[in-house]
């Protein structure tokens, strides 16, 4: 075989494994997850006695992005809420087999089934009619859009608030070009469909996006960076329609350098807007000194 020859094939085979790895950019990492996932019970979080309180009346459900699990991608953002007086829960999605903390990976239909027990779990524990959504990349995206607009979700849900969401697919900084110009998709898609899913012109894409945006009776928030590496451009990552609004980190703060793994997993700045966002009547200012407060 001509060098060229192996030398694509060699690059074809790296392929898939190189999509992941950009794709871990989503998560937090996972080396101490035993004992983080240890620490979750005794701060509150995914507590099934707790009941939502007249201040917040609805169960937050928190949904990680691709590569994520429930602990690692919310060891900011849940404690944060739990003090607030929410009651947090969270949730693992889209598991590969003998693949264990990297979740989000297989398909996202699939995902947006499992997405839609655990809303239902949430809601009988705890209650109550509806839930609100948080969710980072895919689990704040079009997953979640997925459950509303087909799996009946908007009768259970009262807001989304997506952080640096997948909304309309992404470039991935240029891989899908590289990934269809070398034939690779199909290999990528059998590795990790909640890969091949979100990339620009996959039929789980054409299907979602066949219908408007949003969904009535639900409000949605989007809030996204403009040094996003991994859904690209980020501008796809805005919803239009009515009861929406997109935000730009940097607009709040121009000094917030976050891209897509730090918006998702340490930013307080956005865990200040996602307080907004769960509880506008109450909102306050979000600025740079929000990273302190």
């Amino acid at each position: 075989m001509p060098k060229s020859g192996r030398a694509l094939r060699a690059l074809l085979s790296l392929l898939p494994a190189l999509a992941l790895l950009l794709a871990l950019g989503a998560a937090a990492p996972a080396a101490n997850a035993a004992s983080a996932r240890a620490r979750v019970v005794s701060s509150g979080w995914n507590d099934y006695s707790c009941k939502p309180s007249a201040a917040h009346p609805r169960p937050v459900v928190l949904a990680h992005g691709t590569a994520g699990n429930s602990v690692d991608n919310w060891l900011l953002l849940a404690p944060y809420l739990v003090n607030r007086g929410y009651c947090v829960f969270s949730l693992d999605y889209g598991q590969l087999p003998g693949v264990p903390f990297f979740h989000g990976l297989n398909s996202v239909e699939r995902s947006s089934h499992q997405l839609s027990d655990f809303v239902d779990k949430v809601r009988s524990a705890t209650g109550t009619g509806k839930v609100d959504l948080v969710g980072h990349s895919q689990g704040g995206g079009l997953m979640p859009r997925y459950y509303l607009n087909f799996l009946g979700g908007a009768a259970k849900v009262n807001s989304l608030v997506g952080i640096a969401p997948s909304n309309h697919g992404t470039s991935l900084s240029g891989l899908v070009n590289l990934m269809d110009l070398l034939g690779a998709r199909q290999a990528v898609h059998d590795l990790a469909p909640g890969l091949t899913d979100q990339a620009f012109g996959s039929p789980f894409l054409k299907k979602l996006n066949s219908v408007p945006d949003t969904v009535p009776g639900v409000r949605y928030t989007t809030i996204v960076t403009r040094y996003d590496e991994i859904v690209t451009p980020y501008r796809q990552q805005f919803l239009s329609g009515p009861n929406v609004r997109n935000i730009v980190l940097q607009d709040l703060c121009a000094i917030d350098l976050s891209e897509h793994v730090t918006i998702g997993t340490t930013d307080r700045i956005v865990a200040h807007e996602v307080a907004n966002a769960l509880d506008p009547g109450h909102a306050t200012p979000t600025n740079c000194l929000s990273a302190v407060s």
